[in-house]
């Protein structure tokens, strides 16, 4: 079984190194075949880290896309990340979903717990990210949007109940070791190995997530009527 990071553990933040961002961007493209782009970075300004974007409120600092046209410019090649990231070597990694994954998106209390389900269950598992804003994202085969709702349901749990989102096409989600803002990295719940290079499918993992989530909700309704 894989190592992960446990709920209680504190996991070590990696430092976003130009060399480090510019080396993952490159592995991604050349170990999983995944198209990567660059997106905002983080700019020193009287003690503080301020995104590339200029906005005082952005909601992602440092780690959105930086240009309107992203999905034409991500790219699967080596020579073109060498090149991007030797311009702008401090520039966030961002993967697009729906081409060659899609990301099963859900609190990471509710993540935590259907990881370990799913491992007890030996069920086959891809990636997982957890994110600084508490989120654990599930890379699974393209396609997740389109059967969710209807998963969702057959498991008795209303979608629009429960807190589980997929980022499909047209949607991009932030790789490690990207930085937001002053809240930590993107890390890696579960690392893509040679052992994951196959993902699962959604009906795989659904199951396992809807209930933890199911859980979250129910938590969260009791706490607020208490």
């Amino acid at each position: 079984m894989e190592e992960t990071i446990g709920v209680t553990e504190t996991a070590p933040i990696p430092q976003q190194r130009s060399e480090q961002l510019l080396d993952h961007a490159v592995r991604y493209t050349e170990e999983r075949h995944w198209d990567v782009f660059a997106g905002t970075w983080l700019e020193h300004e009287e003690g503080r880290e301020l995104c590339s974007c200029g906005a005082a409120d952005c909601a992602a600092p440092g780690a959105h896309a930086a240009v309107k046209d992203w999905a034409a410019v991500a790219t699967g090649s080596a020579v073109q990340v060498r090149r991007v990231w030797g311009k702008r070597p401090d520039a966030s990694i961002l993967l697009p979903t729906g081409r060659t994954f899609d990301a099963l998106d859900v609190p990471d209390t509710a993540g935590f717990l259907a990881l370990a389900r799913l491992e007890r269950m030996q069920r086959t598992l891809g990636p997982v990210t957890l994110t600084p804003d508490h989120r654990m994202l599930f890379f699974v085969l393209p396609g997740a949007a389109a059967k969710v709702p209807d998963m969702v349901r057959r498991f008795g749990w209303s979608p629009s109940a429960i807190d589980l989102k997929v980022r499909g096409e047209g949607e991009y989600v932030a790789a490690p070791p990207t930085r937001v803002g002053g809240r930590g990295a993107v890390q890696w719940a579960r690392r893509p190995t040679p052992a994951n290079r196959w993902l699962p499918d959604t009906d795989e993992l659904i199951d396992a997530l809807a209930y933890a989530c199911g859980r979250e909700a129910a938590a969260e309704r009791a706490r607020r009527s208490a």
